[in-house]
């Protein structure tokens, strides 16, 4: 799929959101979406997804099935979450049996089976998120587009996100994900596509360039805030996980509850 010279904005008099946007992306590839608050992010995920079409520019080469999930699900419908799964299964193009089955395995696997016969406006930011990611997911998509898609999820379906984007790489299938909370540091083979003022860089490391690997240990309130830091200075962070590190002779020791922070950076300072 590829978005060429693609040129929006809100308003007929206002200033342009995205700038003449010229990106691809194909099978079996992930792409993260970073930038500031305010800068586009979610725009250019809703002109890949069609949710928006553009001004200026096109998009071509997007699969006909395109699983798309907003930064906040609209809970707002009056329907049960079954009925609402259902609903999406048959629009997706699936037969009465086989809707069935996908609602019954997506609700199972999203820990949603308790809340089937629930209105969806009664829904917890974070269960009506699962029931997003569901139903992007009710037929295998060949493009899934996340908008913080960790936003409001329980730990163990944090867990699972990345899962679910393997499967459906695996399946040659594309996704584009934009994060604020640092997870995205679970894709370490990535694409990292920067937005800001319009236009739309993509990092690129050099083989050549020397690497050093710095271990940082901060507050695990502070995780998403460090790892985004990091990002827009320019360093690749390489994960994120649970657990201070050992102390090496001559540092401080670190804080209980603390979470390391690998980060490579250019030269060792």
């Amino acid at each position: 799929m590829r978005l060429e010279n693609v040129w929006l904005r809100y308003h007929r008099r206002g200033s342009w959101v995205l700038r003449g946007i010229d990106v691809r992306i194909g099978p079996g590839e992930v792409a993260v979406v970073q930038g500031r608050n305010g800068v586009g992010k979610s725009t250019l995920l809703q002109v890949a997804a069609g949710v928006l079409r553009p001004d200026k520019g096109r998009v071509t080469g997007r699969p006909a099935r395109v699983g798309w999930v907003p930064e906040r699900f609209a809970a707002d419908q009056p329907f049960t979450v079954a009925r609402y799964l259902t609903g999406m299964a048959r629009v997706a193009g699936l037969g009465k049996a086989a809707a069935d089955d996908a609602v019954t395995f997506w609700t199972d696997r999203l820990g949603l089976s308790a809340f089937r016969s629930v209105r969806l406006p009664e829904l917890s930011k974070g269960t009506a998120q699962k029931v997003g990611l569901a139903q992007a997911m009710l037929r295998p998509p060949g493009l899934l587009v996340l908008d913080e898609p960790w936003e409001g999820l329980d730990a163990a379906t944090r867990e699972l996100v990345p899962e679910l984007i393997a499967e459906v790489l695996a399946g040659d299938g594309a996704v584009l994900v934009s994060d604020h909370r640092g997870e995205t540091v679970r894709l370490p083979a990535a694409r990292r596509w920067l937005v800001g003022g319009g236009s739309l860089t993509e990092e690129t490391s050099s083989a050549d360039e020397e690497i050093a690997v710095v271990e940082v240990a901060v507050p695990a309130a502070r995780v998403a805030g460090t790892v985004a830091r990091l990002r827009a200075e320019g360093h690749q962070v390489l994960r994120v996980r649970s657990g201070a590190p050992s102390a090496t002779p001559g540092d401080p020791e670190n804080a209980d509850g603390a979470v390391a922070v690998e980060q490579a950076a250019g030269e060792a300072r």
